[in-house]
């Protein structure tokens, strides 16, 4: 059933309209480079979002409506959302991947349920994870190795490391999530954790679910959109906005409905009608 799958993705996803919309000239190499390359380049286009959940609308997870959303739209998306459509581009590239799930740490107090996605990719015997979905920090491809660390572009630090409870923790040090609020101060903060057991199409969908309508998600709560830039980092949350780069932080309060959409379009590609930043319930 498996290879059945694989072969249908294959078969079936758009890979020059994927790259495109990624723009890459070309198809990376199913190697650790090429790994690389394309979770970068799909940060770098795809905007990190949840404002159909604030809209009312409902989250779809399958490959077909992510694409159509994420792609065909030029839309963006959250963790289950965008680690979808990366994990089906690796398979489309001859990567050898598949999904695994997690538990955001980042900000919070006491374990949290399953609501974060990421990809393992085995390549040349040797596992690596992938991460195209979390939104308030940008962690490149890491070997799957305890003690294993990475520097993102704008000087925050990844590290890996087992831990005997729930499998592997990811961490971070350095710059401030900037989705985050509390619990993210100096020093290494866990970001999330998770194991290598195999992930159904069920468990997705009952993850999403919880995201996108408990009351206590906060994606049910606010109004995200985040984007990675070449050397940092840009948010708004609801109506506060966030920019790090090398060249300084910016931050501010938007009050004006009609800034509010013009940046979210200029920053971060997400073009809303003035009837649906309205129905946002910001201003």
């Amino acid at each position: 059933m498996i290879a059945a799958k694989l072969r249908y993705i294959r078969a079936m996803f758009d890979l020059p309209a994927y790259l495109a919309r990624l723009d890459l000239p070309q198809a990376p190499a199913a190697d650790r480079d090429g790994l690389a390359m394309l979770q970068r380049a799909h940060r770098l286009a795809i905007p990190f979002e949840n404002l159909d959940v604030k809209l009312g609308r409902g989250i779809a997870t399958d490959s077909a409506s992510v694409f159509d959303k994420l792609v065909t739209r030029r839309r963006g998306g959250y963790c289950f959302e965008q680690n979808r459509l990366l994990l089906d581009a690796l398979e489309a590239l001859g990567f050898t991947a598949r999904g695994l799930l997690a538990r955001v740490w980042l900000g919070m107090a006491e374990p949290q349920p399953l609501t974060h996605t990421l990809s393992l990719v085995t390549i040349d015997g040797e596992d690596w994870i992938a991460d195209a979905g979390f939104g308030g920090s940008f962690a490149p491809v890491m070997p799957l190795a305890d003690g294993a660390e990475t520097e993102a572009p704008d000087g925050t630090r990844h590290r890996l490391e087992r831990d005997d409870e729930f499998g592997w923790m990811l961490l971070r040090d350095g710059v401030p999530a900037t989705t985050v609020s509390t619990g993210a101060g100096a020093g290494w903060q866990q970001q999330y954790s998770f194991d290598l057991r195999s992930v159904y199409e069920n468990d997705i969908v009952i993850g999403n679910r919880w995201t996108s309508t408990a009351p206590e998600s906060r994606f049910t709560q606010i109004n995200i959109a985040s984007i990675v830039l070449p050397r940092g980092f840009a948010t708004l949350t609801d109506r506060n906005y966030r920019r790090h780069s090398g060249d300084g932080d910016t931050s501010g309060e938007i009050t004006d409905p009609r800034v509010y959409r013009m940046r979210l379009s200029l920053m971060f590609g997400i073009d809303l009608t003035v009837e649906e930043v309205a129905a946002l319930g910001l201003f």
